[in-house]
């Protein structure tokens, strides 16, 4: 008697090579699909964060106080250019991230909202404490489109005076 060997594949063998493999393709594609949905995100925060670091830059690179015969005005972006001391930045806010001296908001950054708080603060341990007069804290928070806020802090205080 001759014995004959099979080739190929059964029916019920091709039917589940088929379901196991538009099991895994279906996975595959649904985790491919979340992460180019959420692919974006990143770029909204490191935008926040790099107009909210340039803002606090721009802030604690004015003077201390008020020189004489300087700013005195409300904090708006139509006087912005004028700022001659950090104070001068408290309440400041923005619908569109502005340059410095701009007077329209940068076409890439409009729907980004900048707002700035300077308050006095104390600096250092107990009994060695600047005082509130000779310290300030800067608060900027950026806002994008996804309305997440981004706030960064940093302190300024009256050195060499």
């Amino acid at each position: 008697m001759q014995c004959r060997l099979q080739h190929g594949f059964s029916l019920i063998e091709t039917i589940l090579f088929i379901v196991i493999v538009s099991v895994a393709l279906a996975g595959v594609l649904s985790v491919m699909n979340l992460t180019t949905q959420h692919s974006a995100d990143p770029l909204i925060r490191k935008q926040a964060i790099v107009v909210a670091e340039s803002l606090l830059e721009e802030i604690a690179q004015q003077n201390f106080s008020n020189p004489s015969g300087g700013f005195s005005g409300v904090a708006s972006q139509l006087n912005r250019a004028s700022f001659d001391d950090i104070s001068d930045y408290n309440g400041f806010a923005t619908s569109g991230i502005y340059a410095i001296d701009g007077s329209a908001p940068i076409p890439e950054l409009a729907k980004y909202n900048a707002s700035v708080r300077v308050a006095d603060t104390t600096l250092g341990p107990a009994g060695a404490q600047i005082a509130g007069g000779n310290a300030k804290l800067i608060t900027v928070t950026i806002t994008g489109p996804d309305n997440v806020p981004v706030v960064l802090s940093g302190y300024r205080s009256a050195y060499g005076s």
